[in-house]
């Protein structure tokens, strides 16, 4: 059974994701200290977040499925698609060092997304694995997600870090241009959504999973408002930063990512009632690795510079050789993006048992099984 309110919630995860690099490269510097521009980087903000529970949450679902029997190739399923996001990674950077020469090799390396989304997914194989049961897997994974939330101003401000090759450390602590995000706390989103995971793979029917979800939204308010008020008490660590490390901002956004997916739920279930769809939305949550291949190339074709038009004007004019790169990086997205489709798409588009490989069609910013 495909639940559309997941891909809704890739698929807003998508447009959020548009919505932050856009906003953040088109707005005038003078405007970027507004309202308006402050809230719309807020949104912006939760596209990583959702992007990473949602990835837990699929690969949940996928390994529960029958297909898959026993704890041993649940586990290694999980981590096999841990290992083509890690690879993937890779490969975009190293198309992006391909259209985009100039730049320094040591860039290849940086930590973004898929970096950090690749191990948190084998991690939580490893940890589905040692569980002996469902109720196993579900503590496990909220300890997991707990723990590395918790850990994350330590680690930053820990001095051992340094001793560390460079390489690894860029994945525990930021390190300017070389990490857009490191594995603490972001893989303790891939846990959290694995916990939901197992229990929205419990359910038996509709009404089972309309309890959940009640429940669900309850405890992501509960969670919210815990977070919001211990953020209001002195910090128990030395160095810590609300925005970035603090295990209450982290706390915060789960429990966001929770009773918004439980609000889409009901929205789902009143659209089916009166016999709505969202067929865009669906297709795109559906595909949202093959749009964050495309937008990740688009960013890429614009960041070349072009010639100014003359001394004094603001209006930049192409080059014929701009127009060449951005043809290129455009034929180089859509080679890329068919060739991972291919690679990870389902054999039948709708139906998650006749998918390619264990896990089915995606976990994470993909194509994934609901």
């Amino acid at each position: 059974m495909r639940r559309a309110y997941l891909d809704w919630a890739r698929g807003l995860a998508v447009l959020l994701m548009i919505e932050a690099h856009t906003t953040d490269a088109w707005t005038r510097a003078g405007d970027k200290s507004t309202a308006a521009f402050s809230v719309a980087a807020a949104l912006g903000g939760f596209a990583a977040p959702l992007f990473l529970w949602l990835a837990g949450l699929s690969i949940a679902l996928a390994a529960a499925r029958p297909i898959l029997q026993g704890r041993a190739a649940q586990a290694e399923a999980i981590c096999r698609r841990g290992l083509e996001i890690f690879i993937l990674a890779f490969v975009f950077r190293l198309q992006a060092f391909i259209v985009t020469p100039g730049g320094h090799p040591v860039k290849m390396f940086r930590v973004d997304i898929l970096n950090v989304m690749g191990p948190a997914i084998a991690a939580t194989g490893i940890v589905w694995g040692l569980a002996a049961s469902r109720a196993g897997r579900i503590l496990w994974c909220v300890a997991a997600a707990t723990l590395i939330a918790a850990a994350t101003p330590i680690v930053r401000a820990a001095p051992f870090v340094d001793t560390l090759p460079v390489w690894i450390q860029w994945y525990l602590r930021p390190a300017g241009e070389y990490t857009a995000f490191t594995m603490l706390p972001w893989a303790g989103f891939v846990f959290a959504g694995a916990a939901c995971g197992a229990l929205v793979a419990a359910t038996r029917d509709a009404s089972d999973e309309g309890r959940l979800q009640a429940w669900l939204a309850a405890f992501g308010a509960g969670l919210v408002t815990l977070g919001w008020y211990t953020s209001t008490r002195p910090s128990i660590y030395r160095q810590s930063s609300f925005w970035t490390s603090s295990p209450t901002w982290f706390a915060v956004r789960v429990g966001l990512l929770v009773l918004g997916v439980s609000v889409l739920y009901a929205v789902s279930r009143l659209a089916a009632r009166r016999q709505l769809t969202c067929g865009p939305l669906e297709r795109l949550g559906r595909s949202s690795l093959f749009v964050y291949a495309r937008v990740r190339l688009c960013q890429l074709a614009v960041a070349w510079p072009v010639a100014p038009l003359g001394r004094g004007h603001g209006v930049r004019r192409i080059q014929r050789a701009d127009v060449w790169r951005c043809h290129l990086a455009r034929s180089a997205s859509r080679t890329l993006a068919a060739a991972v489709e291919r690679r990870l798409s389902a054999a039948a588009p709708n139906d998650v048992s006749g998918c390619q490989g264990p896990l089915g069609p995606r976990s994470g910013p993909g194509r994934c099984p609901n």
